[in-house]
């Protein structure tokens, strides 16, 4: 009981004491685009996978709940984001025999094609190209500490890039889940992009923290049918506040229906998508996920995931 109101205060005190100012901070923290979700299993339940947070893309979400990747996971993500950019990530989680807990690696790349050099006398183009995009590298660790209660931590490294211009920082994400036992009811919380300052001239840029506080359970289940519903609330250091709520219909553990909502987004909307699961041996699966995100103006955002655990 004394783990559950710790935990509980946890949950209520932290994201309270980031409300801060009240008003949106939009266009005052650099690093925008570590705020993109991967994982299309992810985002099409509306992004509301703090407290589901069962698979390698955990790094991404809550890494409290990467201890779920009981074998051995390699997840292979892609993002066809708006203004012909992309992000692309990979994960490799894993379980060593010898260290308790789960490990994991990833990188995660924001890019675009090489740009033509424009100039005000060059409008169409000097013949020289330039490049621009961030690549991050993280560690994360994740292992149970009651057979409940699971912890998990990220270290990130950054590299960010404009034209002849590089930058270097570091990041931390942190989260914890908590297993109440009733219904598959799940209680998770993460604090994600602590870290330091960075500056492309001469003036310093934060990264954008996030604070989320979300839980999962199981509407119903039987033999061949299954639904989890998820419900989240958001805290960007940059906007307000808003939630974010989603549904996992799977028939056999094997196809999966899947839809959400963001709710007071400045452009994220409805969302859905769809994944299969294909059984490759006893302990070994290949699966296949899409979604996709209505961004208003921006149109639909399309991301799609291949896994393999063994």
């Amino acid at each position: 009981m004394k783990r559950i109101a710790i935990l509980t205060t946890l949950l209520l005190v932290l994201p309270s004491l980031a409300l801060g100012a009240g008003f949106a901070k939009v266009g005052t923290f650099g690093g925008q685009e570590l705020k993109i979700g991967v994982s299309a299993r992810a985002t099409a339940m509306g992004s509301a996978f703090t407290g589901v947070a069962d698979d390698a893309t955990s790094v991404f979400w809550n890494p409290g709940g990467l201890v779920n990747v009981r074998g051995n996971e390699v997840s292979l993500n892609h993002v066809a984001w708006s203004a012909d950019t992309k992000l692309s990530t990979a994960i490799v989680a894993f379980n060593p025999r010898s260290i308790p807990g789960t490990f994991a690696f990833s990188v995660r790349s924001f890019w675009m094609d090489p740009q033509l050099v424009r100039t005000a006398f060059n409008p169409e183009g000097t013949g020289e190209t330039f490049d621009s995009g961030t690549t991050t590298f993280g560690l994360t660790y994740a292992r149970f500490f009651t057979d409940k209660f699971s912890a998990g931590v990220t270290l990130n490294y950054l590299h960010m890039g404009l034209a002849e211009t590089a930058v270097n920082t570091g990041s931390l994400d942190f989260g914890i889940m908590y297993r109440i036992g009733i219904r598959d009811l799940k209680l998770g919380m993460a604090i994600q992009h602590l870290g330091g300052n960075f500056a492309f001239d001469e003036r310093e840029s934060k990264l954008p923290v996030l604070f989320k506080v979300g839980a999962s359970f199981s509407a119903f289940r039987n033999e061949n049918h299954g639904m989890i519903i998820a419900l989240e609330f958001q805290h960007p250091s940059d906007n307000l506040e808003r939630a974010n709520v989603g549904l996992e219909w799977g028939l056999n553990d094997m196809f999966f229906v899947r839809g959400g909502y963001h709710i007071n987004y400045d452009s994220d909307g409805l969302a859905f998508g769809f994944g299969a699961g294909l059984p490759t041996g006893e302990t070994s699966k290949i699966s296949a996920d899409y979604s996709a995100v209505d961004m208003d103006a921006l149109g639909y955002v399309h991301r799609f995931t291949v896994s393999v655990t063994y």
